[in-house]
């Protein structure tokens, strides 16, 4: 549910379908990470730990409950933007730190030749990030993209302190337009996983999911292609 609210509510504690802060290896990994002296701390070291941990990987964008899941990237290794998101938020609830999901829609969004054929477009629409309530106020972290990758396409890594919001610098380091928020869609709970299928279908035809050219492709094969790194 959309909420305007700024407090934080129960349903920001709860566990739902997709952000399962129950799940055993969610609340498994919110004890081995959320390390730190304070609330901050803990949610800086969670925000860091999924951002890192976890390989961002577009290529395999699964729609399906279970494919959105926050434990289905514990299980996999990997996931892009949304279901990082969505762990950041399981963890941190699971670590008792008020969570919510933030969306929008960015154009140069990090991605590669194969992806931008396929999507025909520049425009990566609800791309994800995570809301936490840390010193009193909503604070937006983005665990999207990890270290390693943004190493590899020039970019500066997106540091996240519990204080600033930290969403995307706007270019890259060597000064070029990166990243550009165009739609921001507002703050849910949970997953408006319906609305999502149907704005992915509607955008990019048949889905990137199902996509013959994303499927048996690398990622991390591509960067490496394009970047030479």
């Amino acid at each position: 549910m959309h909420r305007m609210s700024d407090a934080p509510t129960p349903a920001h504690l709860r566990a739902t379908p997709a952000i399962d802060a129950d799940h055993p290896d969610v609340q498994a990994f919110a004890r081995e990470h959320a390390q730190g002296a304070n609330e901050r701390e803990r949610a800086v070291a969670l925000t860091h730990a999924v951002r890192d941990g976890f390989r961002y990987d577009p290529y395999r964008i699964d729609l399906s409950p279970t494919g959105m899941r926050a434990s289905t990237v514990l299980a996999n290794g990997y996931g892009w933007c949304v279901p990082k998101a969505a762990l950041l938020a399981a963890a941190a609830r699971a670590a008792g730190i008020p969570a919510r999901l933030g969306f929008a829609d960015v154009r140069n969004h990090l991605s590669t030749e194969r992806m931008r054929q396929t999507m025909q477009t520049d425009l990566f629409i609800w791309h994800g990030y995570t809301d936490l309530w840390l010193g009193g106020r909503w604070v937006k972290a983005t665990p999207a993209f990890n270290i390693e990758l943004c190493e590899r396409f020039g970019l500066l890594p997106l540091e996240f302190d519990g204080r600033t919001d930290s969403l995307y610098h706007p270019y890259d380091r060597a000064g070029q337009r990166h990243m550009e928020y165009v739609h921001q869609r507002g703050t849910f709970d949970d997953l408006p996983l319906d609305a999502m299928v149907q704005d992915f279908a509607r955008v990019y035809g048949p889905g990137l999911s199902d996509s013959a050219a994303l499927q048996g492709a690398s990622f991390q094969d591509d960067v490496q292609q394009e970047t030479g790194a």
